[in-house]
């Protein structure tokens, strides 16, 4: 299963945590998409800046 992740909300204005865990999901600018493997971490990360992200679930 694989997620695709797309930056919805700017990072601007919130702690510096969350805007690494956008670099490190390969994020970075409104609009930008990636797409990465459902496991443990990457749901972490997601979970932590939901707020500012869009998850699909695509096959």
């Amino acid at each position: 299963m694989k997620l695709k992740v797309t930056q919805v909300r700017s990072g601007i204005g919130h702690p510096a945590r969350q805007k690494r865990t956008l670099e490190s999901l390969g994020l970075g600018k409104i609009g930008r998409t990636r797409i990465h493997e459902k496991t443990l971490p990457i749901e972490g990360m997601i979970a932590k800046v939901n707020h500012l992200v869009k998850v699909e679930e695509i096959n």
